[in-house]
């Protein structure tokens, strides 16, 4: 029995995890983890993921979470993630991230803890998300310059990142296959008189209205047709499973180098 961390307990993906690990055979929860003044440490684990009691309450302990655990599966804030991943390479603890939002000095940060601990790290952990990427990636490849490439991402009123980790990592595939530096060609939303397109731009649009769980859209346009990509999550649950998926694969995989969730599907 591989024992759980769930980082982000109280969130949305969290407590999803938490049922779904709840009832894995190969998986057990023994820690909760959520921020200090999130109102539901405390309180146990499975009654606020809607399963009933199940004797792991809430904690705003992270070390004493982690040193619990066989790996910790992290779905909070950057800074907490970052916290957290130092802890786990201490410790020896394994770690499944899906934060978003992270910097780029806070990706490093994640890369250099896994060259001592296990540790994966995927805007998305969805199969279908991850086939995306690479149909992206070839169909990108495959047309050149001569299309124009938008991304569009929607998601909950409540999310806090823009554009999305999966939003964003489609748009570095796309500038990757396209030879193109995204810092200087991504455009993130338009307002006013912006002129003409830039036939190098990448377009990245970010929607965020109701309880909307995800959907993905890449269009590849040029004068005549256009090819859109689409990924729509109808439940979190595809999310989740993915992340129980990586912490079983994740615990027979050395440290090194920093997974991602191709890794993990053989993709």
């Amino acid at each position: 029995m591989i024992k759980v961390a769930v980082s982000g307990a109280a969130g949305r993906m969290g407590r999803r995890i938490i049922a779904l690990s709840h009832e894995h055979p190969k998986l057990k929860v023994v820690a909760a983890l959520d921020a200090p003044k999130n109102p539901n440490v405390g309180k146990d684990a499975g009654d606020i993921a809607g399963i009933g009691h199940i004797g792991v309450k809430v904690t705003d302990d992270y070390k004493a979470a982690i040193a619990l655990c066989d790996v910790v599966i992290d779905f909070s804030s950057p800074e907490a993630t970052v916290r957290n991943v130092g802890e786990a390479a201490n410790k020896g603890k394994a770690m499944i991230i899906g934060t978003t939002g992270l910097s780029d000095q806070q990706k490093i940060i994640v890369s250099e803890a896994a060259s001592s601990t296990p540790c994966m790290l995927a805007p998305n952990m969805s199969l279908g998300v991850n086939l995306l990427f690479n149909l992206v990636e070839r169909v990108a490849s495959s047309l050149g310059d001569n299309y124009d490439v938008e991304i569009i991402e929607s998601h909950h009123n409540q999310k806090k990142d823009a554009p999305s980790g999966t939003a964003a990592k489609l748009a570095e595939i796309v500038a990757g296959s396209l030879k193109r530096d995204l810092d200087e060609v991504g455009i993130y939303g338009r307002y006013g008189m912006v002129g003409a397109r830039n036939p190098k731009e990448i377009g990245i649009m970010s929607v965020r209205a109701g309880d909307i769980v995800g959907e993905h859209t890449v269009m590849f346009c040029t004068n005549g047709e256009r090819i859109e990509l689409t990924h729509k999550a109808h439940s979190r649950d595809a999310l989740a499973k993915g992340a129980l998926q990586a912490a079983i694969w994740i615990m027979n995989e050395p440290a090194g180098r920093l997974y991602d969730m191709r890794d993990v599907l053989g993709l």
